[in-house]
């Protein structure tokens, strides 16, 4: 019986795969590992981290579209400084800039091309509770 689940891959919805594409390679750092804009989808990575690129012909077809949002989890509050440095170096379109929130995330937002946005978070949630690491909380227990 399935009891893990692996990474989950989005699908962002972008105006030219390839001109969308050379923005994450050449500003946020991703690499680009196939498909093109006559074919609809593309690929890009960086590290664990998938995501799909398709353009409007691509996503019309399956009834999917408009802007997303991806959070993307990093593993400290330096992780998530040095990121945002790195991307506000690099050009990126900084939406809102790195800032502790009420519900216990670290968090900072850039666009991309399309107006979809990449949330960058860091849950330090567990550090202000005395647990020793990040867990799930069962709901019985919230």
């Amino acid at each position: 019986m399935l009891t893990h689940f692996p990474s989950a891959v989005p699908e962002i919805p972008v105006t030219n795969v390839e001109k969308a594409a050379e923005y994450y390679v050449n500003v946020l750092g991703f690499s680009f590992d196939w498909g093109n804009d006559q074919g609809g989808i593309g690929g890009i990575s960086q590290g664990e981290c998938r995501i799909f690129l398709t353009n409007a012909p691509f996503h019309q077809h399956y009834g999917t579209g408009g802007t997303v949002m991806v959070w993307l989890n990093l593993n400290s509050k330096q992780e998530v400084d040095e990121l945002y440095h790195r991307w506000r170096e690099a050009g990126a379109k900084i939406v809102a800039e790195p800032e502790d929130k009420p519900w216990h995330l670290r968090e900072f937002r850039v666009a991309d091309l399309d107006g979809n946005q990449l949330r960058v978070f860091y849950d330090f949630s567990w550090e202000l509770d005395g647990r020793s690491s990040y867990e799930a909380i069962p709901v019985e227990q919230k």
